[in-house]
């Protein structure tokens, strides 16, 4: 899952938080670098705080909407007058946090909208006999436990949400990494040469298939 937090006060302690709970962040510190980054990417969830430099949170709610993005928008606010509340809700924002917050809720509050909007349902996936556990961060071939990293563990599991499809290098970037890989470096092939040594012993089936000129696809 790929998220973007537009807030430019504690944006560090949020992209290191949802980082540890295996997600790719971008961040943005104004309102007008949030707003053309969620209008011109694909991600998950938008993490926006009220009062921005440049452009309030308001204003680039609207503009996200009004470029056509349904995707969902949590937004932080020290203000807890019910008026504000309504008018972003009204604006398209599907939640409204009050500062102070605690992570877990935030966190609870994001799983909850994206399980809403996606419908996603399983949190066991399962490919042959390869077993990942998206809740308890756990990946099993057969009977055997398999430790992945982090960013291997959030790049199998796009994989396998997406299994028997061909994901290109770029769509891989786009879900699994933040904005600030180097886009002409083999990350991409380093991270999925691990998972194969991992997941696919060499004298076991293999899953992970590379499509020449196209990209990967597991099945």
């Amino acid at each position: 899952m790929r998220i973007l937090v537009i807030e430019d006060e504690i944006f560090d302690i949020l992209k290191k938080s949802f980082e540890s709970e295996c997600f790719a962040v971008d961040v943005a510190t104004d309102g007008e670098i949030g707003s053309y980054l969620a209008r011109t990417n694909d991600y998950d969830l938008i993490i926006l705080d009220n009062i921005l430099p440049k452009k309030n949170g308001y204003d680039v709610c609207k503009e996200i909407r009004k470029a056509g993005k349904s995707l969902p928008i949590i937004v932080l606010s020290v203000k807890s007058e019910n008026s504000i509340k309504v008018d972003f809700l009204n604006a398209g924002a599907d939640d409204y946090v009050t500062k102070p917050f605690s992570f877990e809720e935030l966190l609870a509050r994001v799983g909850a909208l994206l399980r809403r909007v996606k419908d996603i349902k399983e949190e066991i996936l399962k490919v042959d006999d390869l077993i990942v556990d998206i809740k308890n961060y756990s990946v099993k071939k057969g009977s055997k436990e398999i430790y992945l990293t982090r960013k291997e563990f959030i790049l199998l599991q796009y994989l396998m949400k997406n299994k028997g499809r061909v994901l290109s290098r770029a769509m891989i970037i786009e879900h699994v990494w933040d904005m600030n890989i180097d886009p002409f470096s083999n990350t991409i092939e380093t991270h999925i040469l691990n998972l194969r040594r991992k997941i696919s012993p060499k004298k076991g089936k293999k899953l992970i298939y590379t499509i020449p000129g196209v990209g990967y696809k597991l099945a």
